[in-house]
């Protein structure tokens, strides 16, 4: 081969790759935004020109895409982090609040960020940090930085340091397990499949997932670590294995199997030893998920002559029926702060993702869609992420535990199913 035809070849080789990494790279459209937005400044930090990729951009993304943020543009030349604010021009911009940054080289390839966030009406600074990495780093730093300020001014915690789990097919017998930042980006491959992958769920820690997998040829549930690449089966018994959630402790999955006949819900221990039946029923009870205390799994069942939601001790003993309105109510999950359970709900729209105030069993639909499945809620309860359908193809969307604020995750050409959102990251 001659050194240009090498060259060519290397060229089209490394677009072909550019082109599929872009297709498999969840995209996010904002479809709705709060409705009395934060008006807060970004400025561009002091030093950041050495930096490849800017952290700023990160951490402007970040909070737009909350919804919960409108951004006043101070322009490209960075404010002094070392420096109080010019509160009074800020406030003629209609900041409330500004966040001013600084990057210094420290050598050896790092870099120190500093920022520093400041009420302009109180006149007041509210938070900094302190950040050390390297130029690849840049999006995990800003991610921390936007997750700072979304605390300070919200008073919920950011999540925009965390991952999303999801599974695309493409074509007839690709499946992929997908993992990725929250706002799409960085997808990694953690599982490649000709056959089906379900039901993801990540561990306590972050660190682990388990999942339904058919590559045997029948429903097996897996526990994957994710650093060291290893899958390990947990549940392999006759009939399916279904389901898996996970104990608030990690130490607990809860699955589903049909090896005594209908699906019946057990729990075991991660490496599959200890084996035990949660409830012994006459009907289908499938779809376990813990309470934020371990206390409670919530699930599924047909007991009552339609799919319902239900609720047992995580010990056992006799069930509670949680959901009444309607005919058809399937997929609890139970939020973090244990306040609320999202859950899909049949009316005559469709499919739809509601929420219920567990306190006092009022409901409300949050999506306005007729095929959605699969809700997961963020760490910090405020938003949903769910599966849905557009156009004949399987997207990803969120939306805020209030119904205000919505976003469409969608692959080029893939459909993309089974999301999960992971826990905060310490």
């Amino acid at each position: 081969m001659k050194p240009t035809d090498l060259i060519r070849f290397f060229l089209t080789a490394l677009l072909s790759l550019w082109a599929f990494a872009a297709q498999a790279q969840l995209s996010i459209e904002i479809t709705g935004a709060g409705a009395n937005r934060f008006p807060v400044a970004i400025a561009a930090m002091e030093g950041e020109s050495q930096l490849p990729r800017s952290v700023t951009e990160v951490v402007r993304a970040d909070l737009e895409r909350s919804g919960l943020f409108s951004l006043v543009e101070l322009g490209p030349t960075p404010l002094s982090e070392g420096a109080l604010p010019d509160y009074a021009y800020l406030r003629t911009r209609a900041a409330d609040a500004v966040a001013v940054g600084s990057v210094r080289d420290m050598g050896a390839g790092r870099f120190e960020v500093r920022m520093r966030l400041y009420d302009t009406r109180q006149e007041a600074q509210l938070d900094a940090i302190v950040l050390t990495m390297t130029p690849d780093q840049y999006r995990a730093t800003g991610h921390r930085i936007a997750d700072v300020i979304f605390e300070k001014i919200t008073g919920l915690k950011g999540v925009f340091s965390t991952r999303i789990a999801y599974v695309v097919k493409s074509g007839s017998n690709s499946y992929k397990l997908q993992i990725a930042d929250s706002d799409g980006a960085n997808a990694q491959t953690a599982l490649n499949s000709r056959e089906p992958i379900i039901s993801p769920a990540w561990s306590p820690d972050g660190k682990k997932l388990a999942y339904v997998s058919f590559q045997l040829k029948k429903p097996i549930v897996y526990v994957h670590d994710l650093s060291a690449g290893i899958q390990s089966v947990v549940a392999n018994f006759k009939g399916s294995n279904s389901a898996p959630a996970w104990s608030p402790d990690g130490q607990r999955l809860a699955v589903v199997l049909t090896k005594d006949g209908l699906s019946q819900m057990y729990t075991l221990n991660v490496d599959g030893s200890g084996l035990k039946r949660l409830a012994t029923s006459s009907s289908i009870d499938t779809e376990p998920a813990f309470s934020h205390d371990g206390q409670w799994i919530y699930f599924t069942s047909d007991r009552g002559g339609s799919p319902q939601i239900y609720r047992i001790s995580a010990s056992g003993g006799r069930a509670q029926r949680v959901t009444f309105e309607g005919s058809y109510n399937v997929t609890p999950r139970p939020s973090p702060d244990g306040l609320t359970m999202t859950y899909i709900t049949r009316s005559a729209n469709g499919f739809q993702v509601a929420i219920m105030d567990l306190a006092t069993k009022q409901y409300a639909v949050l999506t306005d869609s007729s095929r959605d499945e699969s809700p997961s809620f963020a760490p910090n309860s405020r938003m949903i992420l769910y599966a849905t359908e557009l156009g004949g193809r399987g997207v990803l969307s969120a939306v805020s535990s209030d119904g205000r604020i919505k976003q469409r995750l969608s692959v080029k050409a893939a459909d993309v199913r089974e999301p999960a959102w992971g826990p905060l990251m310490q």
